[in-house]
């Protein structure tokens, strides 16, 4: 795969915000803004069109330490987004939001890194290497 390699350092990775902090090191040093915490955002920064991606047909992401973020974003985190969004009813889909929780405590939902995994995933053109 030709284009430029990223390293994610996933020990760096404590909860979502810290997430979002790390795309921002990573893919967005050389922009004058900052990628929002947001999982449409994030789907929007992979698509290439700037940040470290811009210009470049595919790159490789290279996800270091991927356990320690698989953990930091996984049901804890995921309970707490969600919980946020209930608090903001207006904005978001209260079923669905209340749906997501159940299934996350039954443990059939997804986690936020699940969900981030089909973000990447939905970009055939990015190579996502993990350790």
């Amino acid at each position: 795969m030709t284009g430029p390699t990223l390293v994610l350092d996933g020990s760096a990775i404590h909860d979502i915000a810290g997430f979002y902090a790390e795309i921002n090191r990573v893919f967005m040093a050389c922009e004058d803004w900052q990628l929002a915490p947001s999982l449409d955002a994030l789907d929007d920064l992979l698509y290439g069109g700037y940040g470290a991606l811009a210009g470049h047909p595919s790159a490789t992401v290279h996800w270091t330490h991927i356990a320690h973020s698989r953990a930091a974003l996984g049901v804890a985190a995921t309970r707490a987004w969600l919980q946020e969004k209930q608090m903001r009813p207006g904005m978001f889909n209260a079923a669905r939001i209340d749906a997501q929780l159940d299934a996350l405590e039954r443990g059939a939902g997804q986690t936020y890194f699940d969900i981030l995994m089909d973000v990447f995933a939905a970009h055939p053109t990015l190579h996502l290497r993990t350790d």
